[in-house]
């Protein structure tokens, strides 16, 4: 299947919106056929001129026949992915008649074929533009309209969209009437689902998964509907509008590109949050948080929507901010930001580093068409925006709810845009924040905070582009511990610089600007500080002020300030009193992706895997982690991915046999098949054992851990084998291509995959033209060459985001990947 229709622009979604109203669609969807679905649509819009012709968007249609107001739509109307209306009259009904495909790429109607027991399930997998891949419609934002649907489907099957059931019959399912929604928002998930049901608020509640996963929902349906509930009676309390949709119900589906998707009413997750064995307080944390983003997108996003793709961050940096800030008021899961701040944040300081960088709230011109528009979906987007709004409402304090709630009555059931909500906020808070959302939404960069005492004064000196409100934190030494003597509320002026801080007393042992995470930018600390943290960062009373260190550090190698094996050193000497398992966990990735794979030599990388190993198995002996589970399970975890010698592969080996670490944990499938890995890219199993563990596998995540070990074989044939398994024409799902490629690239196979570099760059073209958006974004993000770090790839690269025939998703996907291998030789570079 081909992907070549041309993506929707701005000027021709403001002409389509300046044009019509669509008053309603009635969607019938008939699941019966195996390889494609029926889609029926009738969509009522009106005109505002007569006589005007305008499109309708239906994609990769197999067959279509369309009536516009009783009169058949000729078949040469119908190119690409547009329908064309002609001759349009003040009041319109148009019906659709059209044969779709199942997709295996998590953009349509999603088929999917459990492993486990052969059955079948269906998905509607939308977002952004594919709406059209469903039914017929006028596939933006600002169009939006009350939905029916109706499905035919196996009787025994579980049916489930954006409203209630409200008539069911042997294999027909009616559902009642929507709100008005926009078509990328439209929800359907169809098969053989487990459900756990329960009434809150007067509303139905559920969670579904496939029934392979039954046990384990069953297992996990408490913690998850006690948090959704908590954050839904939060949400209540937050704001004035009550929950605009008749149920809520989320559905664990497999194979979807997104995390978690916030269709009103029925919210689609990726299974893999269906916890399968023990997991770390900081993944359940993480699923507590998109429980809470997503539901607040029933507010920000569905209740009012974006007017066009520009203001994403209306929708997606409002959820993440409320998704932290109602987990931590509501639930269980108090310290998010400490989360926050040590890898989502991460994720927005280092997209606002590349040459992709845009603003929160770009121009509306910068956002050109689709295509553009789902590319910002990013650390951008989600990070920096709830970083703004978290500076936002810590300026405010209460006017901002008030602002929010102000600005969700005025649009509700309708669509916004940034002027919209800068008046609702202006108006509660009495103050203009024009020139605020001038600094902070308008503008991209890093800003960086330097500070350096001067005699007993601290100075801050704050270039760059926005005003900061944050506070800093003086520490003092008390024997072995840091004190936290005091904190001051400061104002950094954007323009006006430096300013003084003013401590009673002689200066502290330790100051730390941004102690508490109010503000985004990264932070210098004063001369000697670097030593301090080495005898004392562990020692920092509060979690979320050691994040905010580390993250530091983090910035300090990634800018050329700290060498990587400086770093390694700070981690070896701290991390083993490190208390908070989201910190050991952020840590760990960045040492063992980035310091030892990345940015320190070949020769130089077996120090650093032994130095990150030995922390680990230090930590796994500390009381801190035999007390704590989950601090525990992110040690062992290290462990394992850390592992390079004969003598760690026999010991990885008795755990395996064994079936559990010693002292614990007992192996869980993930932990089996993490170490099956590590074993099998040092050479020690074999393609039979592969297969065996695979057939074992009953938590259904075996064919994505056989296609990552079996491309993580050291030899050529495995190689070659897992090259064409991607770029061939077997036309694997998502999923497992990005599994197949984590396999194949790995930093002890140089030897073996140094000469696919050179393959990758026209291979990986003819692939994202064939097979779209999304995989683009896999095999950028998964296959690319990074490891092999030569002049020949960055040259190589560079020619190929300058080919014309790259599409945009490759395209911005390979720009970021080719700073990061700007990044990393400058690093390499100085670490030599």
């Amino acid at each position: 299947m081909t992907d070549h229709d041309p993506p929707l622009t701005i000027d021709e979604a403001r002409d389509r919106a300046s044009l019509l109203t669509v008053s309603s669609y009635e969607i019938d969807i008939d699941l019966s056929a195996t390889e494609t679905f029926r889609s029926r649509t009738t969509v009522r819009f009106g005109a505002r001129q007569t006589g005007a012709t305008t499109f309708i968007e239906l994609k990769a249609a197999v067959a279509c026949s369309a009536r516009l107001n009783g009169v058949a739509v000729p078949a040469a109307a119908h190119a690409g992915n547009r329908l064309t209306l002609a001759d349009l009259t003040s009041d319109n009904v148009l019906e659709v008649d059209a044969t779709l495909p199942y997709v295996n790429t998590g953009e349509g109607m999603h088929k999917y074929i459990d492993p486990l027991d052969g059955e079948s399930y269906v998905g509607a997998y939308l977002g952004v533009d594919n709406g059209q891949r469903a039914f017929a419609c006028f596939d933006q934002p600002d169009l939006k309209a009350p939905i029916t649907l109706t499905v035919t489907a196996p009787s025994e099957w579980t049916v489930v969209a954006n409203g209630r059931v409200d008539m069911r019959r042997e294999g027909h399912w009616v559902f009642t009437t929507t709100p008005a929604i926009s078509p990328y928002l439209f929800a359907l998930v169809a098969g053989p689902l487990h459900s756990v049901t329960m009434e809150h608020a007067g509303l139905p509640f559920a969670v579904h998964c496939r029934g392979s996963l039954s046990s384990f929902l069953d297992a996990e349906a408490p913690e998850i509907l006690e948090v959704t509930t908590a954050c839904f009676d939060r949400y209540a309390e937050l704001f004035t509008e009550p929950y605009p949709f008749d149920s809520y119900e989320q559905v664990f589906v497999p194979e979807l590109n997104w995390g978690a998707m916030e269709s009103p009413g029925c919210v689609t997750w990726h299974d893999e949050f269906v916890f399968r064995g023990a997991v770390t307080r900081t993944q359940r944390l993480r699923r507590g948080m998109i429980v809470a983003h997503e539901m607040a997108h029933m507010w920000f996003g569905n209740l009012v929507t974006m007017r066009w793709w520009d203001d994403i961050w209306l929708s997606e940096s409002f959820a993440e901010y409320m998704g932290y800030q109602v987990l931590a008021e509501a639930t269980q899961f108090r310290y998010g930001w400490v989360d926050f701040a040590v890898a989502d944040k991460t994720w927005g300081y280092d997209s606002d580093q590349r040459r992709t960088t845009h603003p929160v709230a770009p121009d509306a011109a910068d956002v050109i068409d689709t295509d553009t528009a789902l590319a910002n979906f990013d650390g951008i987007s989600y990070a920096k925006g709830a970083s703004a709004l978290r500076q936002l409402a810590y300026r405010l304090g209460p006017a901002f709810t008030t602002g929010l709630n102000d600005f969700i009555s005025a649009h509700a059931f309708g669509v916004a845009s940034l002027p919209d909500f800068l008046a609702a906020l202006t108006l509660a808070g009495g103050v203009d924040i024009s020139a605020w959302a001038d600094q902070w939404l308008r503008t991209s960069g890093v800003d960086t905070i330097h500070a350096e005492w001067r005699d007993d004064v601290l100075i801050l000196d704050h270039p760059g582009l926005r005003s900061h409100a944050l506070d800093v934190a003086g520490y003092d030494r008390n024997g072995d511990a840091l004190v936290l003597r005091e904190r001051i509320d400061v104002v950094l002026e954007y323009g006006i610089t430096p300013s003084s801080i003013y401590f009673a007393g002689d200066p502290p042992e330790l100051v730390v600007p941004n102690a508490s995470d109010f503000t985004y930018a990264k932070i210098r600390l004063p001369a000697g500080s670097l030593e301090l943290l080495g005898a004392s960062l562990s020692q920092v009373p509060e979690a979320l002020t050691r994040a905010i260190l580390w993250t530091n550090l983090r910035d300090l190698v990634r800018d050329g300030e700290l060498a990587p094996s400086d770093y390694l050193g700070l981690v070896a000497a701290q991390l083993t009193s490190e208390t908070d398992a989201a910190i050991v966990a952020g840590v760990l990735i960045f040492a063992r992706i980035h310091v030892a794979d990345r940015y320190l030599s070949t020769q130089r990388r077996e120090d650093a895997l032994r130095v990150i190993n030995e922390t680990c198995r230090t930590l796994i002996g500390t009381q801190a982690a035999s007390a704590d589970p989950d601090l525990r399970l992110a040690a062992v975890r290290g462990f394992i991915d850390s592992a390079r010698s004969d003598d760690l592969g026999a010991e990885l080996q008795q755990w395996l046999t064994a079936d559990t670490v010693p002292d614990g944990p007992t192996l869980n499938t993930d932990l089996r098949w993490r170490i099956l890995l590590r074993l099998t890219l040092l050479g020690r199993t074999t393609e039979a054992q592969i297969k065996d563990a695979a057939t074992a596998d009953t938590d259904g995540t075996g064919p994505e851990w056989a296609a990552r070990c079996g491309a993580a074989q050291p030899t050529a044939a495995a190689k070659e084998a897992a090259w064409n398994y991607v770029f061939g024409s077997s036309e694997p799902s998502n999923h497992l291509v990005a599994a197949t490629l984590q396999g194949f690239w790995q930093a002890e196979h140089l030897d073996l995959v140094a000469s696919y570099a050179s393959r990758y760059f026209p291979a990986a073209q003819e692939l994202a033209a064939r097979r779209g958006s999304w995989l683009a974004a896999v095999i950028a993000t998964n296959g690319f060459p990074i490891l092999v770090a030569d002049a020949d790839v960055l040259r190589s690269a560079e020619e190929c985001l300058a080919d014309p025939a790259t599409t945009p998703a490759l395209r911005r996907k390979l720009a970021d990947q080719v700073d990061d291998l700007r990044r990393l030789l400058r690093v390499r570079e100085l670490a030599v």
